[in-house]
């Protein structure tokens, strides 16, 4: 039993490993999964919501490509959709970006991104009462810039746990982009930690990887708890009280009266 929790230790657990790869997990894989991470929920909000806009207009002419846009990108395996962009403009983005496969990788986790995001602006901007767009249409404003002031925002305050869901899962999914064949200097943490269990046998390195894509999305988790349970309640939980403490105040409004009463 011992000899096997040994060896279980040092296959997941070898701190030595983990010690000698973490230099390059921090400045190099972390680095660049959040540049990847971060980009591309940058390009997928805004392409979101012009699929979004795209979808709950009144023409079908825009309708329809929105749908078919949500469709492809959404039904696809995100590994498919990396390597169809990675591989098939290959040759068109090295003429821009040289022969580094980084911006197609942030290019096609943008376009899963903006799939789903927008289905989730598309919900919270129908999920606001109609009510809101005939005031504003009432008050002589046109029904863009209804849009544009009172009618998106709020859509997009409904929506913002969703939003930071996407987020971690854009995290998650910028672990496939190594398929492309990244240089050394672009490796992202899953990368940088299988590169490092090839060369050691030990899985310690994955291991670790792991735990900086832990850091990264359980912190995101509770933080979509919060903005959740705050956009909820529409305001911030009250600090207990003690009942002394308002007997007492009770007792200081009601004690003035009583003395005037007996004058």
């Amino acid at each position: 039993m011992i000899e096997w929790l040994e060896l279980l230790r040092r296959t997941f657990l070898d701190f030595e490993a983990m010690w000698l790869v973490f230099p390059q997990m921090l400045g190099t894989g972390l680095k660049n999964t959040l540049i990847i991470s971060i980009a591309a929920t940058l390009i997928g909000v805004v392409l979101g919501m012009l699929v979004a806009i795209m979808g709950i207009s009144r023409s079908a002419w825009l309708r329809l490509p929105a749908r078919v846009y949500t469709d492809i990108f959404r039904g696809l395996p995100a590994i498919l959709t990396i390597l169809l962009i990675g591989q098939g403009l290959a040759r068109f983005s090295q003429s821009i970006f040289g022969p580094s496969p980084y911006p197609l990788g942030i290019l096609a986790l943008s376009l899963i991104a903006s799939a789903y995001m927008g289905e989730i602006f598309r919900a919270g901007i129908l999920g606001v009462d109609k009510g809101q767009l005939e005031a504003c249409r009432a008050l002589g404003m046109s029904y863009a810039r209804a849009m544009r002031l009172v009618v998106v925002p709020q859509g997009v305050r409904r929506v913002l746990p969703a939003l930071v869901n996407q987020f971690i899962a854009i995290v998650k999914d910028s672990s496939l982009v190594y398929f492309l064949g990244l240089l050394v200097s672009e490796r992202e943490l899953f990368r940088v930690g299988q590169d490092a269990a090839v060369l050691t046998g030990n899985l310690s390195p994955l291991v670790l990887a792991g735990a900086f894509y832990m850091a990264i999305t359980v912190p995101l988790t509770h933080l979509v708890n919060y903005i959740d349970n705050r956009f909820r309640t529409g305001r911030r939980p009250a600090a207990p009280t003690s009942g002394l403490k308002e007997v007492h105040e009770m007792d200081l409004k009601v004690s003035p009266r009583v003395h005037g009463e007996n004058t």
